[in-house]
Formats: structure tokens, sequence, C-alpha cells
């Protein structure tokens, strides 16, 4: 575990008039935009970073992904440009809040006498955002060189699935050339001890089930209903969620990344009480390991499909393949630096398949190893909850982890292929 006592570049500095240790304020500050879902203020973000890359004397590249969605880039050159390069990840947006169920606005970044900060955001994660800016702030005021470029990206619409953000930029010019080696992103709060690091993801499919059948008077016992097919599809699909659910909790070695989780989410059908409607909906969202055969795992939903009647269909809102992994073993240079970097910090690390989905996805997809990193340990996992918080003690041991780890991952010596 990190120390509590903050050491050299882990909350030192100037403090404000208030009191208040600069890197909370501009954490705060950042947390009363609202970059929250139906209609992120995407603008007032653009405006911050813009600020902040002046402060840093490092250039923002904007590129406008898609119509409106736009993705901005700092780089600090290294002293040899030609190696790849660090991307350090963040995202901009952040999901709806319900007010009424919040003890404090949840825009205003309250600060309780405890030190916790409350805001949406807090966590999910905009502390990230702020703890790789203020680390490349301290270590460029020491005046420190790197010899891997490092590359501060800022994307949008990650909460609502990074289709016009990371998703479609991976595949842009743009992107290619960034030239990147290696890449952070967000991960988890730990509430113990340890810091839990992320190393894969497990694919998202969202999917609809489409159950016709035949329609009639609801006073009489019509055959072959879309709901008695609808009924048949959903147990198929929570039976299965049960026997997940008992082989996680019987088990001391699995995570919640480990196992296929199933949600029931959505049911649409029918007009009125007395009309039996001639087909019914269901809408479940999965996560999958990749360590399931993804191909024999869509055949078994066929055969639920076929179990449950005739004429009975799916279609895919979201479908992830993707199954890469980063590597993890001692003899891989990236995760050999990280992971000795944060033994010398006297750090824990916990190893895990991540259990929901980031932007991580799509870049190991194109073949960047990617680690999902959060430095937040002792605190509640809050992410996407009520009254999400993060301590500000946590958050600027935070910023001394990276202020360790980005220079050590910008000096990974050169490959083989890269000299």
């Amino acid at each position: 575990m990190l120390p509590d006592k903050d050491g050299p570049g882990v909350g030192g500095g100037q403090v404000c008039p208030d009191g208040e240790e600069p890197s909370v304020s501009l954490f705060r500050e950042y947390l009363r935009l609202r970059t929250v879902h139906p209609q992120p203020d995407y603008d007032g973000a653009l405006q911050f970073l813009d600020r902040i890359a002046e402060e840093l004397e490092l250039p923002m590249k904007k590129i406008e992904v898609c119509p409106g969605k736009i993705v901005s880039i700092m780089t600090w050159e290294g002293t040899n440009p030609n190696l790849k390069s660090i991307l350090l990840n963040s995202h901009t947006d952040v999901v709806p809040v319900y007010q009424e169920q919040w003890k404090y606005d949840a825009f205003s970044a309250f600060k309780d006498a405890e030190g916790n900060i409350y805001a949406r955001g807090t966590q999910d994660m905009k502390c990230v955002t702020i703890q790789y800016i203020q680390a490349v702030r301290r270590l460029k005021a020491e005046g420190r060189k790197l010899m891997r470029t490092v590359h501060l990206m800022f994307v949008p619409d990650e909460e609502v699935g990074g289709r016009e953000g990371m998703e479609t930029f991976v595949e842009h010019p743009e992107f290619q050339r960034l030239n990147i080696g290696f890449a952070l992103d967000e991960g988890l709060a730990n509430p113990g001890e340890a810091f839990t690091v992320f190393y894969g993801e497990r694919n998202p499919w969202w999917i609809t089930i489409h159950c016709p059948g035949s329609p009639g008077h609801g006073s009489r016992f019509v055959e072959n209903t879309a709901a008695e097919k609808l009924r048949q599809i959903i147990n198929s699909f929570m039976d299965f969620r049960e026997k997940e659910k008992h082989r996680l909790n019987t088990s001391e070695c699995l995570t919640l990344g480990d196992v296929t989780t199933v949600n029931m989410t959505m049911v649409k059908g029918g007009v009125a009480y007395n009309v039996i409607p001639a087909e019914m909906d269901v809408s479940f969202d999965l996560r999958i390991p990749p360590t399931v055969n993804l191909q024999e795992f869509e055949k078994q939903i066929q055969q639920w499909c076929k179990e449950a009647g005739e004429g009975i269909t799916y279609e895919f809102a979201q479908k992830h393949m993707n199954q890469n992994i980063t590597s993890t073993k001692e003899n891989d240079p990236w995760w050999s630096t990280f992971s000795s970097t944060c033994k010398a910090m006297n750090m824990t690390l916990e190893r895990e398949i991540f259990p929901a989905a980031t932007d991580s996805r799509f870049i190991r997809a194109v073949g960047i190893p990617a680690i999902g990193f959060s430095p937040m340990n002792r605190t509640p996992i809050l992410l996407h909850d009520h009254n999400e918080y993060l301590n500000e003690q946590v958050f600027l041991r935070g910023i001394g982890v990276y202020e360790r780890l980005i220079p050590a991952l910008a000096c990974v010596p050169a490959f083989p292929d890269e000299a």
C-alpha cells in the first residue's frame, strides 16, 4: 500500500488561498462541468482542456471523429520520437444522475469534513484525467525529459458504448500516426489495501429476442402465443444466469470478470389488456469473459430460441468479439515495468478481467497492449452509483503514482523492431 503521509510530489506544492491543494481545486473544477448524458457539455470540456494544454505548454490536436464528437490529444514529445509512444487515455463524459438520491448536488463537487468529494465522475473517470495532467505538470516542472513520446487523449461517448468515440477513432489515420506502443486507461476502485489492475475485458453483447405468436382476444386460451415463447426465452437465459452466479459464489479463485453475467433489461409488447399481442421482445445485457468460445455461446442462444418455438429471431445492438488480453508475464517489458514500479511504491496489485467495458477493448482490438488502472484503494466501488465520491487524499496519492509510472513506461528500452 502507499503510505498515508504524502511524500515529495504527492499532494505537495503551492496551496490555494482557501487552503486547498491546487490539484484538488482543479479536480473539483473539472467535476463541475456537466459532461453528463444525454447532452454532455463537450464544449465546456474542450475549453477546459485547451486551457490546461496552454498551461502545460503542450500542443493540442483535435479530431472530429463523428459530427460533434471530438477527440482531443495533448502530446509531450520524447527525446526519441521514433519509438512507440505511451497513451494516457481518459473519457470526458459521465453517466446520468438521479439527483433526489444524492446527498449533495451531483455537479457541485462538494467536499465534506473528511475530505470526501461528491460528484458524478469522481471515480469514473475524471479523477484519472486530472491525475495524468498533474503528474505531467510536476514532471515538466522538474525539467524531466522522457525518451518516448506521451499522448494524453480525451475521448467522448465512452459511457454510451464508444461507437462515436474510441471505436471509430482507432480506425482513423490520426490514431495510426500516434504510433502507440502501450496504453493506460481506467480501472476500478478497490475497497481493500490492494490496487486492482485489469488486463482484459468481458465482451458486451446487447441482444434483443423477437418472439412472434398467435394474436387473439384476452378471454381465450390461445395457443402458441408470443408471451409463452417469451417466458421460455427468459427462463433459458435466467437459468444460465443462476448457474454462472453459483459458479462465481462457490469458487475462491474466480472474480466477476471470469464469469458471464446475464441481466434482462427491457421487455416490450402488447397494446391493450384484452388483446393478446402478435409479438413480444425481450432484451438482455450479456458480459462474456475472453476465455469463452463466443461462436459456441451464440449456438447456445440459437438453441434456446429453437426450443422456445417457431419464428423466434434475435438481433444485436452490440456484439463485441474481441478476446485480446494484455500480457502480465514478468518477461513482458511493459508489464514488468508497470508492476516493478508499483512494487517500488509498496503497492500490492490484484490482476483481473474487467467486469464491464471500457475503451481499452478497442485499443486491444488493434493490437496495442492496454492496462486498466485507477489508483484508488481503501475506496468503495461507486461508479454509476448514487453519491459517487473520492477522498482527496486518495486522489492526491494517485498523482504521485502516475508521477512514477509515466517516466518509467516512457523509458522502456527500445525493442528490436524500433532500433
